[in-house]
């Protein structure tokens, strides 16, 4: 298991942290944290896991065990990792209603693509 350090908040958490699953494999790096800190409300980060054929990837804070200064741990197994979406203005999401255009996952995943295509 890596020695990630001591524990931080995701308000500290700076691009280019390594991110590791559950099994303490790493599968990329944080590119953006997306939160909104005038409310206080995390919604997860954008990793990039081009080590090979890859790219950006969305994690959600749910999915996210815990954040250090030298890691970021997810509740994932690789695999689990490897199948996470990429960030888009309109994604495809089975759990929440598609009728519901503002539901809380669209919105982060809406904020990460902005991010990532530099609308923001």
């Amino acid at each position: 298991m890596q020695d990630l350090g001591a524990a931080i908040s995701y308000e500290v958490l700076d691009p280019g942290t390594p991110v590791y699953s559950s099994e303490d494999e790493h599968i990329g790096n944080v590119t953006h944290v997306l939160a909104d800190s005038s409310e206080d409300v995390f919604d997860g980060v954008v990793i990039d896991e081009r080590e090979g054929p890859g790219g950006h990837r969305f994690v959600d804070a749910d999915q996210i065990a815990d954040i250090h200064e030298r890691g970021l741990r997810l509740k994932l197994d690789t695999r689990s990792c490897r199948e996470l979406p990429p960030p888009s203005p309109n994604p495809a999401v089975m759990r929440d209603d598609p009728a519901d255009s503002s539901s809380a996952l669209s919105n982060k995943l809406r904020r990460a693509w902005d991010l990532v295509s530099g609308k923001y």
